[in-house]
C-alpha cells in the first residue's frame, strides 16, 4: 500500500533533538527496503502560490492558503504492507523528533 508522507515543522520540538536519527542513513535504509519510492524537500512557504477557482475566475495568493505556523517543508511517497509499517517508518524519521509527519494513504482509483 502506498502512503504519501507529509514532513511538516512543529512548534513544540523533542526536547532533545540530538536523539533524531541521521535522515541520510534513514533515506538509505528506506531506499534499501524499498519503503520510500520517493521524496523531497520542498521550498520555503513564502515561496508557495495557492490557486482557486471561485465562480469561473481564477484567484491566486502567494505563500500557503492555511493560517498556521506548522509547514510542510517536505514529502516521501511510501510502500508499505499497511498503516503499522508505514508507522515504524514514520517513527524512525528525524523530523518526528524536531517536527511531526502526516500519514495518507493513497486512493487507488480503479
Amino acid at each position: 500500500m502506498k502512503y504519501l508522507m507529509f514532513v511538516c515543522t512543529d512548534t513544540e520540538p523533542d526536547a532533545d533533538p540530538t536523539a533524531a536519527p541521521d535522515i541520510d542513513e534513514w533515506v538509505a535504509e528506506r531506499d534499501g527496503k524499498g519503503q520510500r519510492l520517493m521524496g523531497s524537500v520542498l521550498g520555503p512557504a513564502s515561496a508557495a502560490t495557492t490557486v482557486r477557482v471561485r465562480d469561473g475566475e481564477l484567484l491566486l495568493s502567494d505563500g500557503p492558503f492555511a493560517e498556521t505556523k506548522e509547514v510542510i517543508v517536505g514529502f516521501d511517497l511510501l510502500e508499505c504492507a499497511d498503516l503499522d509499517e508505514a508507522i515504524e517508518v514514520a517513527r524512525a524519521h528525524p523530523m518526528a523528533y524536531s517536527g511531526r509527519l502526516e500519514l495518507r494513504p493513497l486512493v487507488d482509483l480503479d
